[in-house]
């Protein structure tokens, strides 16, 4: 049986003396906050017993703010790890009390985001967003800021000039290495397609105008063929593969700039051979990762969840305690490209 992590234990982990940890856990004598903090996170990770004990001490005094997180696809595994992580990521925010609410939208309708935004800003202090770009959104951005509640897009922008900070990766980049990598291993000169979630979804236009433009500038020899609209679902992205597959036996590569990968994988994996077709594909998941060992995703682009919700509840946190920014901004954190070599 594994022993129970002690006192000791916590102390090492947080890299303090057991005699703070027990100032802390006993409230014996002040304690600075910022060490406090790390004393409570180390008892967390270890899982120690008194770790909610520990909780309420380091709390007690800290600020409150509540964190609002509007997204969509409830049910995709990537948006799933997502939540874990926000939530990792508020609960281990310094110096303050966070608290995590998330609201999925059912659809794409820019009328059920810019309900869902509103709703969640009469509930927290601050708001975090993965929506359509429309004036319905926009506007529902606009109404926050009249409430004074900051509100950042994530992954995907909109309400550019009235939203607070653009926090994602740089996705005309993403589309230039998925061309990139198209380009460079596929085995034969043919025709190339691309999938976006709709039209709506700024960060996958941005996605596709980068994988277009290297296609033109390095690899002028491949075919582009129109952009395919799969609303991010997987039965409609497998219908449309076997049909490309079937059309286009010249088929060279296949970029899917949004969700619904899983269809475009389960497509290639009944009709051609591993590799034969070079895809490259958004977010490493369970399918996409046992994709890649199978050598039918050729690479995974990913955001690096941790990292990135760390600074997403930094921005959104300096946005509650220090003011909206005069300026809005974008921040964006470096993405993790996963080979079959490499998971």
């Amino acid at each position: 049986m594994a022993r129970r992590p002690t006192l000791a234990d916590v102390a090492a982990e947080a890299g303090v003396s057991p005699a703070t940890v027990d100032r802390v856990l006993n409230a014996r004598e002040a304690v600075r906050a910022d060490t406090a903090q790390r004393v409570y996170l180390a008892a967390r990770r270890l899982g120690y017993h008194a770790a909610p004990l520990l909780a309420e001490r380091v709390q007690t005094d800290l600020p409150r703010i509540r964190f609002g997180f509007v997204l969509p696809k409830e049910r995709q595994a990537f948006y799933q790890t997502f939540r874990t992580e926000m939530e990792r990521a508020v609960t281990a925010a310094p110096g303050i009390r966070g608290q995590a609410e998330f609201a999925f939208s059912t659809s794409q309708s820019p009328a059920e985001f810019a309900a869902l935004l509103d709703a969640m800003g009469a509930c927290v202090d601050v708001v975090a967003a993965s929506v359509v770009a429309h004036p319905d959104t926009t506007d529902a951005v606009s109404r926050l800021n009249a409430a004074g509640i900051p509100c950042l897009a994530l992954m995907n922008d909109f309400a550019q000039g009235v939203r607070q900070h653009y926090v994602g990766l740089n996705n005309i980049k993403v589309g230039r290495i998925a061309a990139h990598i198209i380009a460079q291993t596929a085995r034969q000169t043919g025709k190339i397609a691309v999938f976006i979630g709709g039209y709506r979804w700024h960060g996958h236009d941005l996605r596709e105008t980068g994988f277009r433009s290297y296609f033109r500038e390095h690899a002028p020899a491949f075919t582009l063929l129109d952009t395919l609209v799969n609303l991010e679902t997987r039965q409609l992205t497998y219908e449309a593969t076997l049909d490309l597959l079937q059309r286009h036996p010249d088929l060279a590569g296949i970029y899917c700039a949004g969700g619904g990968m899983e269809g475009a994988i389960a497509a290639l994996h009944e009709m051609r051979p591993p590799g034969q077709v070079a895809l490259v594909v958004n977010e490493l998941t369970p399918q996409s990762r046992a994709a890649l060992i199978a050598r039918e995703v050729t690479m995974v682009i990913s955001t690096p969840l941790p990292r990135f919700c760390t600074d997403v509840v930094a921005l959104m946190r300096a946005c509650v305690q220090d003011g909206m920014p005069a300026v809005t901004g974008q921040h964006f954190v470096q993405p993790d490209l996963y080979l079959p070599e490499s998971v």
